[in-house]
């Protein structure tokens, strides 16, 4: 059987390869925020010696007409081309290449030494650009002829190679080619423009009920205006409460996750709804809607923003039951199965049936749920448990969502396999939780976060690093003591340019476990009120503050791609840097991983990677001690007291000589 060459015109030569940035050839966007500069490489090329041209294409998804950039050779037929992602928003970009008979005619031009050969030549050239001249207009099109019928008139052959090199004039030429035969790309790749708070945020976390200063009492939206300050003198810019809403009765469960309740026990918060209401409505004692309002405006009044918990389930006694059986799954003896993961239970919480036959409806009000809070000024949402619901689910709601609020940032709560972290990433959430509870050795450190930020993640996984969270309370907090909650911070607000904490528990280092071996906390938040008690000497608050201000005055910080870990000659420590674009500003971390010992070693930077000269001296400004040490090359002694302060966070400064030779360091 003869195989059929399907060709639509087999004049056109140029091939485009390997376009990147790329996820899963163009399968899910590529993320990028607000001002960067998209940089697009594509392999570029054709058969014999003719010279290409390339051009980047690049549109918001509402434009239809396409923004065109040169790209330009970086070697080995590979091409690169950039364009500002100047809005939030949706993009596509593609590339356009094709064989330019004017580029390859003037390479060859230039080539030439032979009378006869230049003067054939020059009448080639001269065709070419009389083509040229047909695609231009106006002035532009009466330079072009002009010069075509200067190479036809000049005899002279240093004249006529002069001529035919013009360099302004080729360059005109140049604008105006025949893209007739163009090749352009078939995939259209996109591009989700973020703003600024996706990639760099600090997030505390406190659970509304809890913040009432006196004893036994249950806290109140007004409550939580009066902790504003102190959050945000704290440095954070996101407020994160647990859900919000009316919490169930039925099956509701007691302190320390008992099946049995006992008269004033509050239940947890993530058993939504009741015959108050569900996932629009508010906890009756945390206040109105007026009052969920009016903090909204307090928080945003302290330069921070409020995020939202959205967990898509229910509690027995949520209205959707009754409303809408159809979106649960019953079981044969008429009751209505409850959540699980073995041997766990969750007696008080019905998981949506997402295979139900009213998938279409279920999936519009869910989507209204985010629209709800959405319209109350909440921009920042942090669902619980994705990886249990539908991956088709959650690549429609994002888009439609982030269509109708663009500023919309979604972070995904998954602790699971890696494959499923990542495909919720690729289907549109903005930063994803990570394992970094759990890497507490140096190896571990340095393979995870190499593998965030060097591998193919990185055009899409923006990792948001939590040293603890309501469910999570490691075994190196329970038994590291303030030394390790210190370390666990300034890795956590450094190593990922967005982190967060569970305030109270970790600025009060809070270490209890529930039962040994277990990650839960005893009398944990998460099924009843706490009282805490903020003024205790040992806190963290102004540890916390001092992070929270080198994360903000020090650009570096506020990305992840820079990162890069340098050698110590010691396991115990730990050592890497970040850097802004143009290296004026770096900042050194050295940390101690040992909580109960000091630590010393030998660290070895990069200097030329750093953009320092290995011959001069700088100065090493601790953030956190206020200290100021001078080093001198690559290799310099550290040694950490853990009882002191664990870490160094280093704002590495380089010297400067001034005209009367008086030197400081910038």
């Amino acid at each position: 059987m003869t195989e059929t060459l399907n060709v639509s015109d087999g004049r056109v030569r140029a091939v485009i390869e390997s376009v990147s940035p790329s996820v899963d050839n163009g399968r899910f966007a590529v993320k990028r925020i607000i001002g960067d500069q998209v940089v697009v490489e594509a392999d570029c090329f054709t058969d014999g010696h003719d010279t290409l041209a390339c051009l980047l294409l690049w549109r918001r998804e509402d434009e239809t007409a396409w923004h065109e950039a040169e790209m330009t050779p970086v070697g080995n037929d590979r091409w690169q081309g950039s364009f500002i992602a100047a809005s939030v928003g949706r993009y596509h970009y593609t590339v356009s290449a094709w064989v330019d008979h004017f580029l390859s005619w003037r390479h060859d031009f230039a080539r030439r030494v032979e009378k006869e050969d230049l003067r054939i030549a020059a009448l080639v050239g001269a065709g070419l650009i009389e083509d040229a001249a047909g695609r231009a207009t106006g002035k532009e099109r009466k330079q072009l002829q002009a010069w075509a019928v200067q190479l036809h008139a000049v005899t002279d052959t240093r004249l006529l190679k002069a001529c035919g090199l013009d360099e302004e004039l080729s360059a005109l030429a140049s604008r105006f080619p025949d893209r007739r035969l163009a090749t352009i790309c078939p995939v259209e790749y996109p591009l989700v423009v973020d703003r600024e708070r996706a990639r760099f945020s600090a997030w505390y976390e406190m659970f509304p009920r809890s913040a009432a200063p006196d004893p036994g009492r249950h806290g109140t939206f007004q409550d939580c205006e009066a902790r504003l300050p102190d959050i945000a003198k704290m440095g954070f810019d996101v407020l994160y409460f647990p859900p919000i809403h009316p919490i169930g009765r039925v099956n509701r469960k007691g302190a320390n996750n008992t099946l049995v309740t006992e008269t004033g026990d509050v239940g947890s918060p993530w058993a939504i709804g009741s015959v108050e209401g569900g996932h629009t409505a508010l906890h009756s004692e945390l206040g109105t809607i007026e009052d969920f309002r009016k903090l909204v405006a307090s928080v945003h009044s302290h330069n921070m923003e409020l995020a939202l918990d959205i967990a898509f389930q229910c509690a027995p006694d949520h209205p959707y039951v009754k409303a809408h059986p159809q979106w649960f799954r019953w079981r044969p003896d008429g009751t209505v199965q409850y959540a699980e993961n073995p041997p766990k239970k969750y007696q008080d919480i019905f998981p949506f049936e997402f295979e139900s036959d009213d998938w279409r409806g279920l999936w519009q009000e869910l989507a209204d749920v985010i629209r709800f809070w959405a319209n109350e000024g909440v921009r920042i949402f942090r669902i619980d448990n994705p990886h249990t619901k539908p991956f088709p689910f959650w690549e429609w709601i994002i888009s439609e969502l982030k269509r109708e609020y663009p500023d919309a940032i979604f972070l995904a709560e998954a602790f699971t396999r890696p494959k499923v972290m990542h495909r919720l990433a690729k289907l549109g959430f903005s930063q994803s939780y990570t394992y970094f509870a759990w890497r507490n050795a140096k190896h571990e450190l340095v393979e995870y976060f190499t593998e965030l930020t060097r591998g193919p993640g990185r055009d899409y996984f923006r990792p948001n690093a939590w040293p603890n969270t309501p469910d999570i309370l490691n075994e190196y907090l329970q038994f590291g003591g303030r030394p390790a909650f210190i370390v666990r911070l300034v890795l956590a607000a450094t190593l990922a340019a967005n982190y967060g904490i569970y305030g109270p528990a970790y600025e009060l280092l809070e270490s209890t476990p529930h039962t040994p071996e277990s990650e839960d906390y005893l009398d944990s938040e998460k099924y009843q009120i706490r009282t805490w008690d903020r003024k205790m000497p040992q806190g963290l608050c102004d540890v916390i503050a001092r992070v929270n201000r080198a994360r903000r005055e020090n650009p570096a910080l506020q990305s992840d791609g820079s990162l890069r870990f340098f050698p110590v000659d010691n396991d115990s420590l730990l050592c890497y840097a970040k850097s802004n674009a143009d290296l004026n500003n770096l900042v050194v971390v050295v940390a101690n991983l040992d909580p109960h010992h000091v630590q010393s070693g030998w660290v070895e930077l990069d200097l030329e990677a750093l953009g320092i000269d290995p011959h001069t001296t700088y100065q090493m400004h601790d953030l956190l001690s206020g200290a100021r040490f001078l080093w001198s090359g690559p290799r310099n002694y550290v040694q950490i007291d853990p009882q002191r302060t664990p870490a160094h966070l280093f704002a590495l400064r380089r010297k400067v000589r001034t005209e009367r030779n008086f030197d400081y360091f910038l």
